[in-house]
């Protein structure tokens, strides 16, 4: 193990203490297993150094730093509830450690069983593998991320914590055919549009928690007269995170006409992304002003091999409209 992970094992797990009472009672963690993943997996030990923004660029805190405030800052950070820039290249942003209360609120929801096998879109530090690892065991777990530098830096961190999970360099958007069937899919990126290929690789009755447009996507996975289906409502909670690399990028939107007020709106944020290539700005407002701006959870996806809808309150209608591109994912 690190010579970090010895220095600073005492603070740490005072501070992983403090993290948890504080997820815990923002009701954020209710599950005794994954209370204990989060008290026991030392994050400090993923994230060795990161990335601060400041004007004009970023300022790297990292674990080996002769300062001793600075240590202190490092420590502190790697137990603050917030997300952490990992991995920025020529000034963007391409890897983080998410919110630890936010990822408490996902594994939940993930809604794990003892003997599942969960693949992990987005390998990141490592961190929320581990995680999953603590609660099912390594060999449960599998991780896959396009960029060689995260898979080869998750896995040495994933080793130093004492977990080994399989770790994978390629296309999440494609699955990882050659580890499934999976009982539980969870993306730890932003997605355009659910990628079809993960379908046939997930067992009925598999669960697919995903972040799609600020929000979690969470689907079940079923056999029917179409052939297999995934289809689920969004949770309540916001959720922002680095966007898939290796498939789909996320499309941007132009806007122009709709009051800055709005667009400052979170919620009305959501539903532009989501209906963002079918439904025109003024539409969305129009919608969002007739159905008294509904929450994010009164919205669902439907994935079926003919393609992919958003829709609002019911798969049937009125309100659907197509998510993505026909045949995301199986290039």
């Amino acid at each position: 193990m690190g010579t970090h992970l010895e220095r600073f094992a005492e603070p740490a797990a005072e501070a992983r203490q403090a993290l948890v009472r504080m997820i815990v009672a923002d009701g954020g963690l209710t599950d005794p297993a994954w209370c204990r993943a989060f008290e026991e997996v030392p994050r400090h030990l993923f994230v060795p150094y990161y990335f601060v923004h400041r004007p004009g660029g970023y300022e790297r805190l990292w674990c080996e730093d002769l300062d001793p405030v600075r240590r202190e800052r490092w420590l502190r950070g790697a137990y603050y509830d917030g997300p952490l820039a990992t991995r920025v290249r020529d000034g963007e942003l391409i890897s983080s450690s998410s919110q630890p209360s936010l990822m408490a609120r996902m594994l939940q929801a993930l809604d794990v069983r003892d003997g599942d096998a969960v693949l992990e879109i987005g390998a990141g530090t490592g961190y929320n593998a581990a995680l999953l690892c603590h609660r099912l065991g390594d060999g449960r777990v599998t991780t896959i991320d396009v960029d060689t530098e995260i898979t080869e830096s998750a896995r040495a961190h994933l080793t130093d914590a004492g977990y080994r999970p399989r770790v994978v360099t390629g296309d999440g958007a494609r699955g990882c055919p050659e580890r499934a069937p999976f009982d539980r899919i969870i993306a730890t990126c932003t997605l355009p549009s659910v990628p079809r290929a993960w379908l046939p690789q997930c067992r009925p009755g598999a669960r697919i928690l995903a972040p799609l447009s600020t929000g979690l996507i969470a689907l079940r996975v079923r056999d029917d007269d179409r052939g297999r289906v995934a289809e689920g409502h969004f949770l309540r909670t916001s959720a922002y995170f680095v966007a898939l690399r290796g498939g789909s990028a996320v499309p941007e939107r132009r806007i122009g006409g709709v009051p800055r007020r709005m667009l400052e709106n979170d919620l009305f944020r959501f539903l532009l992304t989501l209906t963002a290539g079918s439904l025109d700005p003024h539409e969305a407002l129009s919608l969002w002003e007739r159905e008294r701006r509904p929450t994010r959870d009164r919205f669902g996806v439907t994935v079926s091999g003919r393609g992919q809808w958003a829709w609002l309150d019911d798969p049937g209608g009125p309100y659907v409209w197509p998510l993505g591109e026909p045949g995301d994912g199986e290039r």
